[in-house]
C-alpha cells in the first residue's frame, strides 16, 4: 500500500522536473541565478499561460529562500508594485536579488512606468510554448515517474482531446492514476475514453 502511495504523490514543481524543451537557455539561467552565481539584481520571464513561469519560479525558490520572487506582475497593485519597485532597487545595492514573472515583456505590462524600466534592467527571457512532440515527452516521463506505461494511442488521444497546456495534462494524469488504481485497469485507450466520459477532472 505504501509503494502505491508513493506513486501517486504529485510532483512538486523543481528544475529537474520542468519540461524545458525550447526554453533550456532560461532554465539554465533561472539555475544559476537561484544558485547566486550570476551577478544580475534582476531576472525577467515573461510567456503565455502554461509556459511554466510560475514552475520555474517554485523551482527557484526551493534552491535559494532568499531570493524575491514576483509572479504574475501585471496584477500587483499600486502597493504591491511599490514594495517590488523598492526590493528592485535594493537588489542593484546587492540585497536579495528579485525573480519576476509575467504575461508580457516588461514594456508591454500595464505597471507603473519606473517598475516596467527596472524589470527590464536584469535578464528576460521570453518562455516558450512546448511542442505536441515535447508535450508528448513530458506525458511519458511523468507517468513513467507514476510506474505508468502510456502508448502512443493514448498520448495522442489526451493531446487532441483535451486543452494541452501542462497543468491541465497533468492533473488529468494524476486523475487518471488514480483511476486505473481504483479500477485495477492499466491506462489503455478504453480506460481513457472511459474516465473522461465520467468527468475525472
Amino acid at each position: 500500500m505504501q509503494l502505491i502511495l508513493d506513486l501517486t504523490a504529485p510532483v512538486e514543481p523543481d528544475f529537474d522536473n520542468y519540461v524545458a524543451g525550447p526554453n533550456a537557455e532560461a532554465l539554465a539561467s533561472v539555475r544559476s541565478f537561484a544558485a547566486a552565481e550570476r551577478r544580475e539584481a534582476v531576472l525577467y520571464l515573461w510567456g503565455e499561460p502554461g509556459s511554466g513561469r510560475t514552475h520555474l519560479l517554485q523551482g527557484a525558490r526551493k534552491v535559494n529562500a532568499s531570493l524575491v520572487i514576483a509572479d504574475d506582475v501585471e496584477q500587483l497593485d499600486e502597493t504591491a508594485q511599490q514594495r517590488l519597485f523598492v526590493a528592485i532597487n535594493a537588489a542593484r545595492e546587492g540585497a536579495a536579488p528579485v525573480l519576476a514573472a509575467g504575461g508580457r515583456p516588461p514594456a508591454q505590462l500595464a505597471l507603473r512606468e519606473d517598475l516596467r524600466t527596472r524589470l527590464a534592467w536584469g535578464l528576460v527571457y521570453q518562455l516558450k510554448p512546448l511542442s505536441d512532440a515535447e508535450k508528448a515527452l513530458h506525458l511519458r516521463a511523468l507517468a513513467a515517474r507514476r510506474g505508468l506505461r502510456l502508448s502512443d494511442e493514448v498520448v495522442g488521444y489526451l493531446l487532441t482531446r483535451l486543452p494541452r497546456d501542462l497543468p491541465t495534462l497533468n492533473s488529468v494524469l494524476d486523475a487518471l492514476d488514480k483511476y486505473s488504481l481504483s479500477a485495477k485497469r492499466p491506462v489503455t485507450l478504453p480506460l481513457v475514453r472511459e474516465a473522461l466520459e465520467r468527468k475525472i477532472r
